[in-house]
C-alpha cells in the first residue's frame, strides 16, 4: 500500500479553528506529527491504533531539526502510512510546509495541503483587532520576524512608508530592533502597536501600546513568544471589538471529574462559556446489565406500574438491555416512569418516553416526597441503578409498596490515572480555578487517584447538590459552591455568579 502525507493547517490555537477538511486528514491518520503550536485537543480526533510524534520547536530549542523531521514524515509514509502533518497555523505561512512538500515529492511521496487559519488573522480577530478597516487599512503585509539569513535585513524603509497593516511572526525577540527600524525610516511613533501572546487560547494575553512604548510594556507584562506583534491603526480598534476576553469564563481553567462518556456536554458548555475544561474522568461506568439476575427482572417489566431512573446510566443500560431481550416500548405500557431529573428526563426521551414525574429536588428524597401520598401496598416499583446507590430511596418507598432494586451498573476508577501527575501539578501550582463534582463517587475516585484529599484543600470545589456536599465535607474539605438545581447548568451557575462578582 502506497503511504500519503497530509501537510495539515491546525489553525493559530484555539481547536475549533481546525477546518473539517483537516479533522478528516486527523481522523485517517496512522501517524500524527505535531509541533507546539497545534492544540492538543486535535489528538483527540485521531484513531485509536494512531502514533504520535512531537516534533515541537521554540526559540533555541528544537526537538527535532527540520532536516529530522523531514525524514521522519518521508519514512512513515514510504512505509505505506497515512501521514498527518499538523502545523501551527497555515501550512504555508512561514510554516516551511512547502520546503516540507518539496522535499517530499522529491522522494516520490504522495503529498496533499490542508490550509489552515493562519495566527496573523485569526490571532489579530481573537484579541479584536480586524487586519483591514476601510477607516483604518485597505491592505496588510505579514512579514517574518526570522530571516533565513540573519546578516539580511528587512526593506525597512519600504515596510516604514505601507499604510496598511504590519503582522510580524515569530518576531517577539526582535521587538525592540522592529520598533526601532519603523521609527528610524520615518513611521510615527505614536503608531498603534498590539502583541498577542499565545493567541486563541485560554493563556491569549494582550498589551497595547506605541511604537515607542510597546517593548518596555512587553517587558512590564511579561509577554514571551508566541507572540504576533501588529503594527497600525486596527489596533485602536481592539477595546470595541474584543469578544473573546470578554467571555464570562475566559481564562479560567475547570477540572471535570465525570465519565468521559458524560463529559462532553459540559466541556462544550464550558468552552462556550470561554473557559477550558481539563477533563480528568475519575469514574468509569461498569455495565452490569448483562447478569442473569438483572435480565430476568427486566424480562418481567410487565408486572411493574413504576420504574425509577435516578440516572442517564441506568437509562441507557436499562433500555439497550430490555431491547437486546426482544422486548419494545409496549412492555412499559401501563408504568409510570420517574426520573430523577430534566437530564436524565432528557435520556430517556432519546428513546420517545416521556417521564410522567421529574421531582422538584433532583434527588432520592425528592423522588420519595413526589411518590410518598401515591403508592398503596399494592403497587410495584422496578429501581434500576447503581451498585453503590444510597439506600434511602430502596427502604423509605419499601415501607409504602413493593420495590425490587436491581444494580444495573457500578461506577468504577476512570482514566484520570494516566494524567494524575499533570492534574496534580496544576493543583499544586493554583492554577485550576474551580474543580466540580456531580456525584459522590466523583468525589471518592478524585480522592482515590491523587491518593490523598490534603491537595485539594484551599481549592474551589463546587458541588452538585447536598448529597455530593456531604461526602466531599467527609474529606475533611470545605464545598466552595453547591448548585441550587442538581444538575450540571447550576453547577457551572456557581461559577458563573462568582466570576459576576469579580
Amino acid at each position: 500500500m502506497k503511504g500519503k502525507v497530509y501537510l495539515v493547517g491546525a489553525g493559530p490555537g484555539d481547536f475549533k479553528l481546525i477546518t473539517l477538511k483537516g479533522q478528516d486528514a486527523i481522523k485517517a491518520a496512522d501517524v500524527i506529527v505535531y509541533d507546539r503550536l497545534a492544540s492538543p485537543k486535535l489528538l483527540d480526533f485521531r484513531k485509536e491504533d494512531c502514533e504520535f510524534i512531537y516534533v515541537g520547536k521554540e526559540s533555541s530549542n528544537h526537538t527535532k531539526t527540520q532536516d529530522e523531521i523531514n525524514d521522519i514524515i518521508c519514512q512513515k509514509a514510504l512505509e505505506g502510512k497515512i501521514v498527518t502533518r499538523l502545523k501551527g497555523g497555515d501550512p504555508y505561512v512561514f510554516g516551511r510546509g512547502g520546503e516540507e512538500g518539496q522535499y517530499l515529492i522529491e522522494r516520490g511521496v504522495d503529498v496533499e495541503v490542508i490550509p489552515g487559519i493562519t495566527s496573523a488573522i485569526g490571532g489579530l480577530a481573537y484579541a479584536g483587532i480586524p487586519i483591514t478597516h476601510r477607516d483604518h487599512a485597505s491592505s496588510f503585509h505579514v512579514i517574518t520576524g526570522h530571516l533565513k539569513d540573519e546578516s539580511n535585513e528587512l526593506d525597512w524603509d519600504v515596510l516604514a512608508k505601507l499604510k496598511g497593516t504590519l503582522v510580524f511572526l515569530m518576531g517577539m525577540s526582535e521587538l525592540k530592533k522592529i520598533t526601532a527600524r519603523l521609527i528610524e525610516n520615518g513611521m510615527a511613533s505614536t503608531t498603534p502597536v498590539g502583541v498577542i501572546n499565545w493567541a486563541t487560547t485560554d493563556r491569549q494575553k494582550v498589551a497595547v501600546g506605541t511604537l515607542i512604548d510597546i517593548y518596555e510594556i512587553t517587558e512590564r507584562e511579561g509577554l514571551t513568544s508566541p507572540s504576533i506583534i501588529v503594527v497600525g491603526d486596527v489596533v485602536k480598534l481592539r477595546e470595541d471589538l474584543n469578544f473573546f476576553e470578554k467571555k464570562p469564563l475566559y481564562g479560567k481553567k475547570i477540572l471535570v471529574t465525570r465519565a468521559r462518556n458524560q463529559s462532553s456536554k459540559v466541556v462544550e458548555k464550558i468552552y462556550q462559556l470561554g473557559g477550558t475544561a481539563i477533563e480528568f474522568p475519575v469514574i468509569k461506568i461498569k455495565d452490569l446489565s448483562h447478569e442473569p439476575s438483572i435480565i430476568e427482572e427486566i424480562k418481567r417489566v410487565r408486572e411493574y406500574n413504576y420504574l425509577i431512573f435516578t440516572s442517564q446510566n441506568g437509562v441507557k443500560l436499562f433500555l439497550n438491555r430490555m431491547f437486546s431481550l426482544g422486548l419494545d416500548m409496549r412492555a412499559l405500557t401501563g408504568a409510570k416512569i420517574v426520573a430523577i431529573g430534566k437530564v436524565t428526563a432528557k435520556e430517556l426521551e432519546k428513546y420517545h418516553l416521556y417521564a410522567d414525574i421529574i421531582p422538584e429536588n433532583y434527588i432520592a428524597e425528592g423522588i420519595y416526597e413526589e411518590l410518598k401520598d401515591m403508592l398503596t401496598p399494592e403497587d410495584n416499583i422496578l429501581l434500576p441503578r447503581a451498585k453503590e446507590s444510597r439506600d434511602f430511596l430502596a427502604e423509605e418507598l419499601g415501607k409504602l409498596a413493593q420495590i425490587k432494586e436491581i444494580k444495573i451498573y457500578e461506577t468504577i476508577l476512570g482514566e484520570g490515572a494516566e494524567k494524575v501527575e499533570e492534574v496534580k501539578s496544576l493543583l499544586n501550582k493554583k492554577e485550576i480555578d474551580y474543580i466540580t463534582f456531580t456525584s459522590s463517587s466523583t468525589v471518592k475516585n478524585l480522592v482515590k487517584i491523587l491518593g490523598s484529599a490534603d491537595i485539594l484543600k484551599n481549592q474551589k470545589l463546587i458541588s452538585i447538590g447536598p448529597i455530593t456536599s456531604d461526602t466531599v465535607e467527609g474529606f475533611g474539605l470545605e464545598v466552595y459552591g453547591e448548585a441550587e438545581k442538581y444538575d450540571i447548568d447550576g453547577v457551572l451557575k456557581v461559577i458563573l455568579n462568582e466570576e459576576a462578582q469579580k
